[in-house]
This record gives C-alpha cells, structure tokens and sequence, in this order.
C-alpha cells in the first residue's frame, strides 16, 4: 500500500495551482480504475507529509469530499479560493473548467501514462 500511496503522491504533486482532479482520475492513470476509495486513504494519510497539495483533490463532481481532514471545515475552500478556484456549497464551481485529467496532462508531459 505505501508504494501506491507514493505513486498517488506523486501525481498529486503535479496538478497545478487552481486546478483540482478526482480521486478516480488519479486511480485511472495509475492503472487501477477500482481504487478511488484507496487514493481517498492516501488524501487522508498525506496530511503527514509536506509537500502535498491534498485541497486539489476532489469526488467525482468536484465535491470537496476530504475538506473534514484540513482541520477546519472551511480551510480546505479557502485554500482552493485563494487560488483562484470558486467554490459554492462545497463544489468547484465550473469544476470542469478547473479539472485537470492526469491520463491526459501526464502523458502530453512523458510520452506515456507510465512515468
């Protein structure tokens, strides 16, 4: 599990500021479609390592499922807010204007969807 959660990391690490993706999009470019709910424990785990930009990382309709974890229940929207990212009841507003694919993004960057 903690070479998934690496790899996890590792994508994370790339989505650009005032951009957001899912946990099922990272799960897809990492090859395991199924595993949404284990990026999910990787989100809730990273909290212990810097570096991480886990605000950027949201359900599948941009819902700002992990916001319990930033230890208040607004930091995790301020944070997205502060990078210019617009969020209303706890969505990404426009959230596909703000989505950034890594099956499409990572592989532009590298060639392929494996590096």
């Amino acid at each position: 599990m903690d070479d998934f959660f690496a790899r996890v990391y590792e994508v994370v690490k790339q989505i650009p500021y005032g951009r957001v993706t899912t946990y099922g999009a990272i799960a897809a470019y990492l090859s395991a479609k199924k595993a949404a709910r284990m990026v999910g424990w990787a989100m809730n785990a990273s909290h212990l390592q810097p570096g991480i930009p886990a605000h950027r990382v949201v359900n599948r309709n941009g819902k700002l499922t992990g916001k319990m974890h930033f230890g208040s229940p607004d930091l995790m929207q301020q944070i997205l807010e502060n990078e210019g990212v617009k969020v209303t009841d706890d969505a990404i507003t426009n959230f596909s204007r703000h989505f950034w694919d890594p099956a499409i993004e990572l592989t532009m960057q590298t060639g392929n969807g494996t590096d």
